[in-house]
């Protein structure tokens, strides 16, 4: 392990992880659940979103205003977040606000009221929160990618839940949550920032250790990626198309080569499908590649938004440059560019205390040990043209995507032909 990183499990199970950065001035800290959205029961969904609204609520020592003002009292930065496969409350003071931070995330984490008054007033904020999906049309796009590439398992749900059961969730089912789920040895305190492992230690293993052991969550199921053409048709004024197509678990071995192809192909202004689409032609003001991991399955995907009459256009240049990438290697230049962009951003990403303790927590949820900057950036290097055709030719062989189009448009035949499906695998879905 690195010198500067350190770690101390507790009797009960709950990792404390620390690093060191004795420049700066600054200390960040999160408190991780290995549970996410996935995990929860179809009569749970949204649970675990809601929870963390509520751990800003109030506990038993302090108001949610008396939250608020404690952390804005010594200009400290908080909030909190949930995915499919985590949630984690965080926050970043200065160094010397180090024991302040740790008492107030502490007492937020392990003693929230769970007050059923703060319940009812947060209720309306969340369903708002679903409502406001629809008003993105791109991030809209992508969850409706979600939806249909992961269909009925619970990688295809809304982390934010259905509105049914938002509207029926009481205090107890929070509270009864909490203890089913997050058990100590799901627990990870991370920081990261000018401190000192034993420091941090002293500070948190008196409120950490007395955390009870619960149930804890069931074994995830791996989906299986769907295919073909979806179409949501809406009145708006562009046509959102986004592609899926199989990906690698967030700690796959080709996990690299994934990265830089992501890049080539669009994830950058030097990109493929930048300088194509949006340079070369102006069919779109946005579009890019991206890799989504989780821990036993991933997607690559593309995104495009343009207008309606050019959607077979973009759609047939984004299968040419998928197709160009499966039968002919990529150039030495670009994936000397790509991985040059890639290493520069993790190293830059190495610079702010945040990024530092993110790593450093989801270091030990995917691999159960801190991975050194060297190592990562050793294994970039190690990335090979063959590498990333190969690849390739496995996540863009034909038949293997799912189209997913939002906006005024039905041809869904016409885009299966361009991707080289079948038209009765076309089907869709309208709503004026």
């Amino acid at each position: 392990m690195d010198p500067m990183t350190c770690k101390t499990t507790l009797a009960n199970g709950v990792r404390i992880l620390t690093h060191q950065v004795p420049h700066v001035r600054s200390v960040a800290m999160g408190v991780w659940v290995d549970v996410g959205a996935r995990d929860e029961s179809e009569e749970e969904a949204g649970y675990a979103h809601f929870l963390e609204h509520m751990m800003f609520k109030g506990t038993k020592r302090r108001s949610a205003y008396e939250l608020a003002k404690a952390f804005d009292a010594i200009g400290g930065q908080s909030n909190a977040f949930t995915t499919m496969e985590t949630t984690c409350y965080h926050a970043r003071v200065m160094d010397t606000h180090l024991p302040i931070m740790v008492d107030i995330l502490s007492d937020m984490f392990l003693n929230s009221s769970l007050d059923p008054e703060e319940v009812e007033n947060e209720r309306p904020v969340i369903l708002q929160e679903i409502g406001m999906l629809e008003d993105c049309p791109e991030d809209f796009a992508h969850h409706l990618l979600e939806k249909y590439a992961w269909g009925d398992h619970p990688l295809g749900k809304s982390i934010l839940g259905s509105p049914k059961n938002i509207q029926n969730v009481r205090s107890e089912d929070l509270l009864t949550f909490f203890r089913k789920y997050y058990c100590p040895s799901r627990v990870i305190v991370s920081l990261a920032g000018n401190l000192t492992h034993q420091h941090v230690v002293d500070l948190l293993a008196p409120s950490f250790e007395r955390l009870i052991p619960g149930p804890g969550r069931a074994e995830r199921k791996t989906p299986v990626l769907q295919r073909g053409v979806r179409v949501t048709a809406r009145p708006i004024e562009q046509v959102h198309l986004c592609l899926g197509a199989p990906g690698l678990a967030i700690t796959h071995e080709d996990r690299f080569a994934a990265s830089l192809l992501t890049t080539i192909l669009g994830g950058n202004m030097s990109s493929r499908l930048f300088q194509e689409i949006r340079e070369k032609r102006g069919l779109a003001y946005s579009v890019y590649a991206f890799s989504s991991g989780h821990m036993d399955t991933g997607m690559m995907g593309i995104y495009a938004g343009v207008a309606p009459s050019t959607v077979e256009t973009s759609a047939e240049l984004i299968h040419k440059e998928l197709k160009g990438l499966c039968t002919e290697p990529v150039t030495l230049e670009e994936l000397e560019g790509a991985r040059a962009y890639t290493k520069g951003n993790i190293l830059l990403s190495m610079e702010n205390t945040e990024n530092l303790m993110v790593k450093l927590a989801q270091n030990e949820i995917h691999f159960g040990r801190y991975l050194p900057v060297e190592e990562t950036l050793a294994r970039v290097d190690e990335v090979t043209q063959e590498s990333i055709m190969d690849l390739a030719r496995i996540a863009f062989g034909e038949k293997h995507f799912l189209v997913s189009v939002l906006g005024p448009s039905d041809n869904a035949a016409a885009l299966g032909e361009k991707f080289g499906m079948p038209m009765k695998e076309a089907c869709g879905e309208k709503k004026s």
